[in-house]
């Protein structure tokens, strides 16, 4: 897809969040200013998280309280933890175990994760992987696959 707007790019975020479920993982990547964390925003008004989401830059994970659906796919919603990663300050996967992350992606929330590639084992496969590229236009190409 194509955004046009920031409020475009946060709704589908927010339209993605409909397919999460508990120990879901959505990749992010993109250069600087793409549109990463306003994507995640959106991810997290679907999983009605109420509380402000910032970009953790510095603290690497910020964790929120979040529903999602249930494991019968239903409309049933069921809460879960969120945790919202930021691997850009991280030197590759190594890093990121030392601060126990295998705990928090292999475990039972969901883990959106911006510049996942600098921690490809993290990754896994089925895990929810979104492309944003800022166009000559100021666009934002957002494609997302599995």
């Amino acid at each position: 897809m194509v955004s046009s707007s920031e409020e475009e790019t946060y709704a589908c975020g927010e339209a993605l969040a409909s397919l999460l479920e508990k120990g879901s993982i959505v990749a992010l990547n993109g250069p600087l200013g793409a549109g990463k964390t306003c994507f995640t925003k959106g991810i997290a008004k679907g999983l009605c998280i109420a509380e402000e989401i910032t970009s953790p830059t510095y603290t690497i994970i910020n964790e929120y309280a979040g529903d999602c659906r249930g494991e019968d796919a239903g409309e049933k919603r069921v809460k879960v933890s969120v945790y919202h990663i930021d691997a850009y300050r991280l030197g590759g996967n190594d890093d990121f175990t030392n601060l126990g992350g295998e705990e928090i992606v292999f475990g039972n929330g969901i883990s959106i994760i911006e510049w996942s590639e600098r921690i490809p084992a993290f990754v896994t496969a089925g895990a929810f992987k979104v492309d944003i590229t800022i166009n000559d236009d100021a666009k934002r190409s957002i494609s997302i696959y599995q």
